[in-house]
């Protein structure tokens, strides 16, 4: 990977944010899917429509677009990704993008909300729920 420099101009700024954001990025989607090849695919995918929109991205967070359109991606095909592998495997989709919002991103229910499309009262209940399922699973 070349050096980004001043002279590489916004799309410079894309590769420096991609170099910085990447790892984590691909570690919600591996946590949402439990399929390193297929959150490989969904944070790809997720990185190409970030790209398609830097300029207009200029004065947003570019982590929260990409999280975003992350999430939104798994959230439509969040039934191909039921199951797998790791700690949140038994959790439906909703239960899972919930989890990770609130609990690895540490965003608050409000947050969670607008970004999912959902009530801040469904985030609570889909939270609690999906704690409550791994709790008892640890305790077994």
């Amino acid at each position: 990977m070349r050096a980004v420099d001043q002279q590489a101009g916004p799309y410079g700024e894309f590769e420096a944010f991609v170099a910085g954001a990447a790892g984590r990025l691909l570690h919600v989607a591996v946590l949402l899917t439990g399929e390193p090849e297929s959150a490989r695919r969904l944070l790809a995918d997720a990185l190409a429509r970030t790209y398609a929109n830097w300029r207009r991205l200029r004065a947003d967070d570019p982590y929260d677009f990409t999280r975003h359109e992350l999430c939104a991606a798994f959230a439509r095909t969040g039934w191909r990704h039921h199951g797998g592998s790791g700690v949140l495997a038994r959790l439906s989709p909703p239960e899972r993008l919930v989890v990770v919002l609130r609990l690895y991103e540490g965003l608050a229910e409000e947050v969670t909300a607008a970004q999912l499309g959902m009530p801040v009262e469904r985030v609570r209940v889909l939270c609690n729920r999906a704690v409550s399922l791994l709790r008892s699973r640890e305790a077994a």
